[in-house]
């Protein structure tokens, strides 16, 4: 008896990766981005903010723009690059947003469209300390100071000598490295992590 041939299996599709049209739409793709939609706007984040009297806008007023779609506004401010990664706005707030990781996605962001705040102090500095982990495993402190300085401000050194004598007595700033072991491997790590393109 002739047998019936088996029916094809349907080609298995995939649906279309949502790409983000606006800037609160990049900003809600990270992981754990959605939260600010939650945000209740109460100011706890800008109250517990050590630099927030430096920002052109507090992380209140931030998660406000973004919500708002002001990308511009947003990415030529200063506010990102203030955030020196305390968690201290993340810890208080109520709603458990994670407004640090929204300021690295923010500076990402800033860097892909140009807007690097203060004439490349920032970038300077993330510099150095890519140079001294290449070289030594780690950071060196001493000489990525000093390399900063002769970068941006030179002058600035000057005025800084009596808080290194200061350090140097009380055995808090070593003349000389320490190398890690395994400094080739951490390297390769360094140098694939900057080929990576800045994604929220």
């Amino acid at each position: 008896m002739p047998t019936e041939a088996p029916a094809k299996e349907a080609p298995i599709t995939q649906a279309p990766e949502h790409k983000p049209k606006t800037f609160r739409e990049e900003v809600w793709s990270i992981p754990g981005g959605e939260a600010i939609k939650l945000c209740i706007q109460c100011g706890t984040c800008a109250g517990s903010c050590l630099n927030a009297n430096q920002m052109d806008y507090s992380p209140r007023k931030v998660i406000a723009m973004v919500r708002a779609n002001m990308k511009t506004e947003v990415l030529k401010s200063n506010s990102m690059w203030y955030c020196v990664s305390c968690y201290m706005c993340s810890v208080r707030c109520p709603r458990d947003i994670h407004i640090t990781d929204m300021m690295y996605v923010l500076k990402g962001l800033a860097v892909e469209e140009g807007h690097v705040w203060k004439r490349g102090r920032t970038s300077n500095l993330a510099k150095g300390i890519v140079e001294s982990v290449n070289w030594y495993g780690r950071v060196f402190e001493v000489e990525m100071v000093i390399n900063y300085f002769f970068r941006t401000r030179p002058w600035r050194l000057i005025g800084m000598t009596p808080l290194g004598f200061s350090l140097l007595k009380k055995g808090r700033m070593p003349l000389r490295p320490h190398p890690i072991k395994g400094r080739d491997e951490l390297r390769k790590i360094v140098q694939a992590a900057g080929e990576l393109e800045v994604k929220p």
